[in-house]
């Protein structure tokens, strides 16, 4: 796991990374007829777009936009589209501001499932989103250091439900307590993922040469 910058992140409150207002205006969007049935919704596109502010690479905006619309949504004018554009961009925006600062995303949920799966919670949708936005570039994920990248990306996978057919992901799913921590760490897990793609290993300190003995100089 990264080391995290000096101001522990544990002490920080979460931070919103868009106002109750936006993130209605969001949410009636994407939960309208003029956008596709396969498209994500508010929850998911939250998950969605702060994947994207971790990712190691950045992905071309037509690319994302067609994966989380499903196609292209049916905006009423101009402003609209600027509106709901600038939002999804601002939301990816402003989870890379936090991060950077070594800060924690607030999540648009409570961080508990009080007894549910997380399918049936938003966690899930959220999560579920988060793994699309992998899927996207799922290549450049795992460049660097497969191992650990499952490593960390395994709390996001177990509670997308997406992997629900895998049998070690039904076995750490019975464990409820270390399903609830993955829950509750789930801002900490975020920043965990960007600080291992954004902060590069202490480079190690080179070993110190020998000296070798002088021609004819008897042990």
């Amino acid at each position: 796991m990264a080391d995290r910058p000096a101001a522990e992140a544990e002490t920080n409150l979460p931070q919103p990374l868009l106002d109750d207002a936006q993130l209605e205006r969001l949410d009636e969007f994407l939960d309208s007829d003029q956008v596709d049935d396969d498209a994500l919704d508010m929850i998911s596109a939250h998950g969605f777009l702060v994947a994207l502010a971790v990712a190691p690479g950045e992905l071309d905006p037509t690319t994302w936009l067609a994966e989380l619309f499903q196609g292209e949504p049916r905006f009423s004018d101009p402003t609209q589209r600027d509106d709901i554009l600038g939002l999804l961009v601002l939301l990816r925006d402003n989870a890379i501001a936090v991060l950077e600062q070594g800060g924690l995303p607030e999540l648009p949920f409570d961080l508990s499932l009080e007894g549910l799966t997380p399918e049936e919670t938003p966690i899930g949708d959220w999560c579920a989103g988060f793994m699309e936005a992998v899927f996207l570039d799922e290549a450049a994920w795992f460049a660097e250091d497969e191992e650990a990248t499952a490593t960390l990306l395994l709390p996001f996978m177990l509670l997308s439900g997406l992997f629900d057919d895998e049998p070690d992901m039904t076995e750490l799913a019975g464990d409820t307590q270390r399903v609830e921590t993955f829950v509750a760490q789930l801002p900490e897990l975020v920043l965990d993922l960007y600080l291992h793609y954004r902060v590069p290993p202490e480079t190690p300190k080179p070993k110190p040469r020998r000296k070798t003995p002088a021609k004819g100089r008897r042990s």
